[in-house]
């Protein structure tokens, strides 16, 4: 028997090829996901590696967006018993503009920051190595690490300009040496060292440093020095060398883990696409394969010797198709790596890394997958008695289709319940609901599709009719076995629901920003500045003193504080809001008072506080404010869960941290607003990263970054749309051969050649536009139900892309016919006299 399962193997290379492809695929992602994170991470833990040599100890906030470490700290502790030396550390974002201060550098997704660098003998760190000239000496000047400087083309004792979001104008810099930057130089980041003075005149508020570094006495250990300086300073975070590289791993591999988890899902659906097609290949070969295993079975093969000869054919793909699919998955990493890099989204590069994880995880996905789709039709076909099986050409073309029709319907009202229930309510619990009520509409379609295939494509035959006779063939062919033509079908239902589902909520955050910012906004202009950077706190300031026509200037800036030990995300303007915002307020006044917070109607009702009620907040350097609430807005995206008093942005906010998310120019009544743009784009320019928008550009701003979203996910996609036309392709092939002798007598009888091809061309068209209208209905159902769970976020408006589903069910057709073209030709070839007499 096991020769019998690899000779027939090797008698059909085009099926064995195609059920190949289909494990190839669904494992590649799978690999491949692994291999490039694995590839992330380890090139950030060799960045970390080079982090902190030569530091016993470090001490620095618990949280990343506090004040620091203030300067009484850090000179207490160059006193205390077994410290050599304290090397205090200052850091924050700035932009590096070229050399004729017109553009900003861009990094991608890189960081682009500021450090100081200290003399040899007042640092604890290794000295950086500097490859050309040295480091800064005197305010004015500042040394680059090699990505930088090959970025914006500096060389040593070139001339720019830096800028420094929570200063002023743009000032002139002197490059005095260009320093390597062990493992970070592949990725784009910017690292521009100042001298101490002047970084400290940048980076911190003049009582607070980032954190500090120690160097223990001669005699003294680390840990123990560590353990002491902890006993003494609770309240922050104290750690020897190794702590702080581990904590800065785990910091990336957090992020990494979406990543993975992210990728991973795109993987998960490939793979059951291409289980499904798998399933479907295996039980059409079970099914064209009856009177060979029939006659098996008639001279002496057991039913578990059939069954096993079956499984040990898929065991054999699955193993070559997992092989094949983790070297797929390493040039899918590769390439995905390339991609990344040649949009320059500031991704560190390194050498591919695969672990044996990765193998291990692959071949098993690969196997188990491919051997379980082939179980059930090895067991359907060892069942089957040898002498109906010789007599009988499909075996299970009349099975009834009754009980899994009625699990089918009983599923789907379950899913389409859980799904209504969930789109109820808002939140985690609301979106798992909604989850679980897709997963069973996906199975109650999966086992209801053969009955809803004989109506739907029946109808459908309308498309056929005006080919007559040809037409009418092609929409029997499809009716004909209603079990195949819903697993062909629904590889295609799977990957149309989710491009449906995600466009749908692509328009729906786009119409939901068009909404916000046309009655939410009431400003002319709005001033913003890139994700990581914002708007320079300088540019609102030359807005408001050199700009005519303006009425009110207000910047919205974040702030982060504690309530009770929950984290808090709050805006706080450094104006009127009233003005350039259109607020509805339930109770109260919107001028947030001294000392005064507003709050959402949402946030109000979870914690229970009324317009007057006093409220504790705790900074992140663990200081204590008493809020009085002023106010109760109607949730809004712009303002977030609270507003607070711009003196606890003053007081929370750290200098090197400060930033305007968005600032809004609202205009005095009658005034020119070309001129005053005109005005508003000089006043920012010199701060290069300022773009000036009006509610047009804006609206096409936000949504240009959901489109860029959207293509990354439509992108991943096309890996399961891939697949599922490779199954139509797969399966009509294999009928093609199933209808051998049929399509021989008919070229017999005088149907010609390009009579055959159009006959399959038209029948895997009405098969994709089933499979199409099903994924699109279930996809506009699960769209709709997520975007509901969504209303607190923002995305409050449903908009369905009629258009884009319409060019999605014609495309559908298109590919139908696309993927039919080989099998149609193969068919078209078919031998009549040899095909008649194929027994």
């Amino acid at each position: 028997m096991r020769k019998v399962a690899l000779r027939n193997l090797a008698a059909h290379k085009v099926r064995l090829a195609l059920t190949l492809l289909s494990v190839v695929l669904g494992t590649a992602f799978i690999s491949g996901s692994f291999v490039f994170t694995d590839t992330l991470q380890r090139t950030f833990d060799g960045i970390f590696e080079g982090q902190a040599q030569g530091v016993d100890v470090r001490v620095g906030p618990k949280e990343r967006q506090s004040l620091g470490v203030p300067n009484n700290i850090v000179d207490a502790l160059a006193d205390a018993d077994g410290v050599a030396r304290v090397a205090p550390a200052v850091n924050g974002p700035v932009v590096l503009l070229d050399p004729a201060g017109e553009k900003a550098v861009q990094t991608g997704g890189a960081p682009s920051f500021g450090l100081s660098h200290l003399p040899p003998d007042k640092s604890v760190e290794e000295p950086e190595t500097f490859i050309a000239g040295g480091p800064p000496s005197e305010a004015g000047e500042v040394a680059l690490n090699t990505s930088g400087a090959e970025k914006a083309g500096l060389q040593v004792g070139d001339k720019t300009k830096v800028l420094v979001p929570s200063k002023g104008d743009p000032f002139e810099v002197t490059l005095t040496g260009i320093y390597e930057m062990p493992g970070a130089e592949g990725g784009g980041v910017v690292a521009v060292m100042f001298t101490e003075p002047q970084g400290r005149k940048l980076f911190t508020d003049g009582s607070h440093v980032a954190y500090a570094d120690i160097a223990a006495a001669p005699g003294v250990s680390a840990d123990a020095l560590r353990d002491r300086l902890a006993a003494e300073l609770p309240n922050y975070k104290v750690q020897n060398a190794d702590e702080v590289r581990e904590d800065m791993k785990k910091e990336i591999s957090e992020a990494l883990t979406f990543i993975n988890y992210f990728l991973l899902a795109f993987g998960a659906i490939a793979l059951i696409v291409g289980t499904f097609i798998i399933y479907n290949t295996f039980s059409m070969i079970v099914a064209q394969r009856l009177r060979e295993l029939a006659l098996l079975r008639a001279i002496g093969a057991s039913r578990q010797q059939v069954g096993r000869s079956v499984v040990g054919e898929a065991l054999v793909i699955g193993l070559i198709g997992s092989v094949l699919g983790l070297l797929a998955g390493i040039g899918l990493a590769f390439g995905l790596s390339a991609l990344l890099n040649a949009f320059d989204l500031g991704l560190p590069t390194g050498s591919l890394t695969v672990l044996p994880r990765t193998a291990i995880v692959a071949l098993l996905v690969g196997l188990i997958v491919t051997v379980a789709s082939a179980y059930a039709p090895a067991r359907r076909a060892a069942k089957v008695p040898p002498v109906e099986a010789m007599r009988s050409e499909f075996a299970s073309a009349g099975e009834s289709l009754r009980l899994r029709t009625i699990v089918g319907a009983v599923t789907g009202v379950a899913g389409g319940v859980l799904v209504y229930v969930g789109a109820q309510s808002t939140g985690k619990g609301a979106a798992i609901t909604v989850g679980v009520g897709a997963l069973g509409l996906i199975l109650a379609v999966l086992l209801a599709a053969p009955a809803l295939s004989r109506p739907m494509v029946l109808v459908l035959g309308v498309l056929t009719r005006p080919f007559g006779p040809i037409g009418q063939m092609a929409r029997n062919n499809a009716v004909r076995n209603p079990r195949r033509t819903a697993a062909t079908a629904f590889a295609l239902t799977l990957g149309l629901m989710l491009v449906s589902a995600i466009g749908i909520l692509g328009a729906s955050a786009k119409t939901s920003v068009d909404v916000l910012i046309d009655k939410g906004v009431k400003a002319e202009y709005v001033l913003a500045g890139p994700p990581m950077i914002g708007v320079p706190i300088g540019a609102v300031e030359a807005v408001r003193t050199e700009v005519d026509g303006v009425s009110e200037v207000t910047g919205l800036r974040a702030v982060g504080f504690r309530l009770g030990e929950e984290q808090v995300g709050a805006t706080a303007p450094d104006g009127p809001l009233d003005p350039v915002i259109d607020i509805d307020m339930i109770s109260g006044t919107s001028t947030v008072a001294a000392g005064g917070a507003l709050v959402s109607a949402t946030e109000a009702s979870d914690r229970g506080w009324e317009q007057g009620e006093k409220i504790t907040i705790t900074s992140l350097d663990n200081k204590q404010l008493e809020l009085t609430i002023g106010g109760i807005y109607t949730d809004s995206p712009l303002l977030g869960p609270m507003v607070v008093d711009p003196g606890v942005y003053e007081q929370l906010m750290p200098q090197q941290l400060r930033a305007n998310i968005l600032v809004l120019v609202k205009a005095e009544p009658g005034a020119d607003l070309t001129a005053m743009r005109a005005n508003l784009e000089k006043a920012t320019e010199p701060f290069v990263v300022v773009q000036v928008q009006d509610h047009e550009q804006f609206k096409g701003a936000q949504g240009q970054q959901i489109n860029t979203l959207l293509a990354i996910l439509y992108g991943l996609l096309a890996l399961a749309v891939v697949i599922a036309v490779l199954g139509i392709i797969n399966t009509l092939a294999l009928s093609v051969v199933e209808r051998r002798r049929e399509i021989g007598m008919l070229r017999a009888v005088g149907t010609q050649r390009s009579q055959v091809r159009r006959t399959i061309y038209l029948e895997s068209m009405l098969i994709a536009i089933f499979g199409a209208i099903i994924g699109l209905l279930l996809g506009i159902a699960l769209g709709v139900g997520f975007l509901r769970t969504l209303r607190d976020m923002g995305i409050d408006q449903i908009d369905i892309p009629w258009s884009q589903l319409v060019a999605m069910l014609i495309a559908s057709g298109v590919v139908g016919v696309l993927a039919a073209v080989w099998p149609g030709v193969r068919a078209a070839r078919t031998p009549p006299l040899a095909a008649i007499a194929d027994l």
